[in-house]
């Protein structure tokens, strides 16, 4: 399974080529691997795994479903890739700035909300540790941003709760501590002001 659990991560970074991470100076291919991992730690198999370094691949890069699926299938047999397909597919937002460009963020955010309440339990897992991952030092590094994405990361999780209970507990606990962070931070810039 480590095998092509790294064959995937390969794939998975080709796909995203030069992107980066945002609040971090690594390639973007750590943040899905993390992700993984995280999942691998409560003991997913395979095409959960698989989804898990792929989640992002549909939203963020030109590489199509096809490519997907030819790429695992060399690989896994066909009822785990077609598993692994529709957890990527779940995943991969369907209220984007692009296709609904009348939406503002919040109202995008929202429906994605709405509609990740919906999404299996294996795919709200890797969202749990998408979410994880994500939060995990965003007030260290991204202190305008992180109230906007804890808040939408804690409204999430109240919708999100078909997943991992272990995994859900730990990001919430991720986003608590972020908050409690931000808090503390905002308090500081307050009296050096």
């Amino acid at each position: 399974m480590e095998a092509i659990l790294k064959k995937i991560a390969a794939f998975a970074d080709a796909a995203h080529g030069d992107q980066r991470r945002k609040y971090a100076d690594e390639r973007y291919v750590q943040h899905p691997i993390r992700v993984m991992k995280t999942c691998q730690q409560f003991g997913y198999p395979l095409p959960v795994l698989a989804a898990a370094i792929l989640h992002d691949v549909l939203e963020d890069t030109d590489v199509t479903q096809k490519q997907i699926r030819e790429f695992l299938s060399s690989m896994m047999s066909e009822t785990d890739t077609n598993y692994t397909m529709s957890l990527v597919t779940e995943l991969t937002d369907v209220y984007t700035k692009d296709k609904y460009p009348r939406l503002n963020r919040r109202q995008r955010k929202a429906k994605e909300a709405d509609r990740l309440e919906k999404i299996s339990a294996d795919a709200q897992t890797i969202k749990y540790g998408d979410i994880v991952d994500n939060a995990s030092g965003i007030v260290e590094h991204g202190a305008d941003f992180a109230p906007v994405f804890l808040k939408e990361g804690a409204e999430l999780l109240k919708k999100m709760k078909k997943g991992n209970k272990d995994l859900h507990q730990k990001a919430m606990d991720v986003i608590a501590n972020e908050m409690d962070q931000l808090r503390t931070h905002d308090h500081s810039s307050k009296k050096e002001a």
